[in-house]
């Protein structure tokens, strides 16, 4: 098959679930097969063979962007790196390898010759004792994907202090507040950041981070423009305030862990945050609520958020009304997720004359009806409306709504828990 495709010039397999029966496929490409530009293996869970990976790498010398899996060990990444100097994108393996004083400078050595370097990620586990290794590719990168790395603040800040040009980072709540004040204060370009869970569901957990550090990032970064932030606190006036600095986000996805939490100094509900995002984020494209949240939020975002494609909603809401002003007030709607909110039939029905001109709507433990899906199919008889149905459930309710247009018309692929209406 490999020696068919001679001028292949990207093999990336991230997004692929692969049966990986170990590394020897490295070993398939002849060597007379110089034309790979990407090369991404990172989710590859097993040993490869890196012998065959350094001498593919070594012969294909156009090669922009290698990303690793953990098998690779730190003195093998030097190795590469040797070999490819022109890298523009780089995920490297494990960082956690124990070098001896000449492998660290050779490591030192070699991603410095990286003058193209403007991505980087992996990092699995690394050690900050190997960071400043980083510090020479660290003043050409845009992006910084630390999503690996359980960095601390101090680790975190030390690394910052030389990228200075970052537009895209990336990071674990390990790094807490501290960390993220490091970010206001070395990150003026930033337009997207990312703070993921170290452990989503520890719900015991002592560090992470809060709504002081998004408000820190705020003041320093005002060009920020996409935020994806998991939290376990926040308020309403911290909100306010971060949009007030940064009002061209496009993308605003706000993740408060505890479902239902409330505004935790006054206890309110988290209406007045959003509607500040609403209201002063003209340009908002994406939106993910959390928190507890009342009809009031929905009013805000039919009212306000006119250039709202797709909104995330999960435990929130009072009545079909919310979805309802959703349904009638945001016209460039094209995707809408729903899940373990209050809505019923009556939501469902309100986008009547709105599902044709939309991607999809999926609802998962709502008050959805079977009865209210198929008045749905039978309205309108040129969308796609999937119903899942789970073990033991009330056969009168639909569990999780599937619906979309389609000018294939149903799909012939359903597993037998789904039903087509």
């Amino acid at each position: 098959m490999i020696e068919e495709e001679m001028n292949l010039t990207e093999l990336d397999i991230q997004e692929n679930g692969i049966d990986d029966k170990g590394g020897s496929w490295l070993s398939c490409f002849p060597e007379s097969f110089t034309s790979l530009e990407v090369l991404n293996f990172a989710n590859l869970s097993s040993d490869i063979n890196f012998d065959a990976l350094e001498r593919l790498v070594g012969r294909c010398k156009s090669m922009r962007v290698l990303k690793l899996n953990r098998s690779v060990s730190l003195e093998q990444l030097q190795r590469l790196l040797v070999n490819a100097p022109q890298l523009a994108e780089l995920g490297t393996g494990s960082f956690s390898e124990e070098l001896t004083f000449r492998q660290y400078v050779e490591l030192e050595s070699a991603l410095s010759n990286c003058q193209n370097m403007h991505t980087l990620y992996g990092l699995w586990d690394a050690k900050g004792i190997y960071l400043p290794a980083l510090y020479p590719v660290c003043t050409h990168l845009t992006f910084l994907n630390l999503s690996y790395a359980a960095l601390r603040s101090d680790e975190l800040a030390k690394l910052l202090a030389h990228c200075p040009r970052l537009k895209r980072l990336w990071v674990l709540d390990t790094v807490e507040d501290k960390g993220l004040e490091a970010v206001g204060l070395n990150c003026p370009l930033l337009e997207e950041l990312r703070v993921f869970p170290a452990d989503p569901f520890d719900e015991e957990i002592i560090h992470g981070v809060t709504e002081a550090g998004f408000v820190a990032v705020s003041f320093g970064c005002p060009r920020l423009q996409y935020v994806l932030y998991f939290c376990r606190q926040m308020t309403n006036a911290a909100v306010a305030t971060i949009v007030q600095n940064c009002p061209d986000f496009t993308h605003f996805r706000l993740c408060i862990m505890n479902p239902g939490q409330p505004d935790y100094i006054t206890n309110e509900p988290m209406d007045e945050a959003f509607g500040a995002v609403v209201k002063t984020c003209t340009k908002l494209q994406r939106l993910s609520v959390s928190g507890r949240l009342t009809d009031l939020t929905f009013e805000y975002i039919g009212r306000y958020a006119k250039n709202l494609e797709t909104l995330s909603v999960a435990f929130a809401g009072s009545s079909d009304w919310g979805m309802q002003c959703v349904m009638g007030g945001c016209s460039k709607l094209r995707k809408l997720e729903i899940r373990d909110c209050p809505f019923g039939n009556a939501a469902l029905l309100s986008g009547l004359e709105k599902y044709e001109s939309m991607r999809s709507l999926w609802m998962s433990a709502c008050n959805v009806t079977m009865n209210g899906c198929r008045l749905l199919a039978r309205e309108m008889p040129r969308l796609n409306v999937e119903v899942m149905k789970e073990d033991g459930s009330d056969d009168s309710q639909a569990d999780k709504v599937y619906v979309y247009r389609s000018i294939a018309g149903p799909r012939r692929d359903a597993p037998p828990s789904v039903l087509t209406l």
